[in-house]
């Protein structure tokens, strides 16, 4: 979708060197690339902070934008971006030059709207599958997110990417049958009955119980053989 209102200046930069790059950084610039339209890619840097702005926008990255590079005005998209680990910072922007006139593939989110009655009438939980379509269509007609309603989706029902509304001027790319949303249930685990606890503990290793049997039955079995010895031994003093 364009944005006449989001306007960035960017200035060409050398493209390789750790020096510039580190001193670039060091003016709070964000390096970047931006190639499109037939031509040699151009290594620029740019404010963050006008960058921040299209993405925090409406449409985000699929924002065309108003591109200014050495006085060089040319309509603009952001195709790919990178933030630092640690601080969250942008660190590097790749810009695409683009054609009004000619058709593009973006990926659009999609946002449900409604309350499904599988999930007010029969305690369902809504499962949304599928959170992006990919589209194909001007750069003007790019939607911010496409709409669906599910207020009609119950148990046994699927909403899919050809459920989806759109104009006759977006064609969609995704697979038309791909789920991208239904209702499902929370599997609760049964108690176990009385029988079949009884049963499991019956079942229930007694290792312990045969140790402590063995034992004994030792104990038993060296009792005699001692006693019989202490029975020589007195026998053996009456003599």
């Amino acid at each position: 979708m364009a944005n006449e209102s989001l306007t960035v200046t960017a200035e060409p930069r050398q493209a390789n060197g750790k020096n510039v790059a580190r001193r670039e950084r060091g003016k709070g610039k964000l390096l970047g690339v931006l190639y499109g339209a037939r031509k040699e890619p151009v290594a620029i840097s740019v404010d963050p902070r006008q960058i921040a702005r299209v993405l925090h926008s409406e449409s985000g990255h699929n924002t065309v934008f108003d591109l200014s590079v050495n006085g060089e005005q040319t309509k603009a998209m952001i195709v790919d971006w990178q933030y630092e680990p640690i601080k969250g910072a942008l660190l590097h922007i790749d810009l695409k030059r683009i054609a009004m006139d000619q058709v593009l593939q973006v990926r659009v989110p999609i946002v449900l709207k409604g309350e499904a009655a599988g999930v007010k009438q029969q305690g369902g939980i809504l499962d949304q599958v599928t959170r992006e379509v990919e589209v194909e269509c001007l750069p003007s007609d790019i939607p911010s997110s496409i709409e669906a309603d599910v207020s009609e989706l119950v148990f046994g029902k699927v909403l899919r990417v050809s459920d989806l509304p759109h104009a006759g001027k977006i064609k969609f790319l995704t697979e038309e049958n791909t789920v991208v949303a239904h209702i499902t249930s929370v599997k609760e685990e049964a108690a176990p009955t009385p029988e079949a606890a009884a049963a499991e503990a019956a079942a229930a290793p007694a290792e312990p119980e045969v140790i402590k049997k063995g034992k004994q039955e030792t104990e038993e079995a060296a009792a005699p053989e001692g006693g019989k010895e202490a029975k020589e031994g007195k026998e053996k003093d009456k003599k």
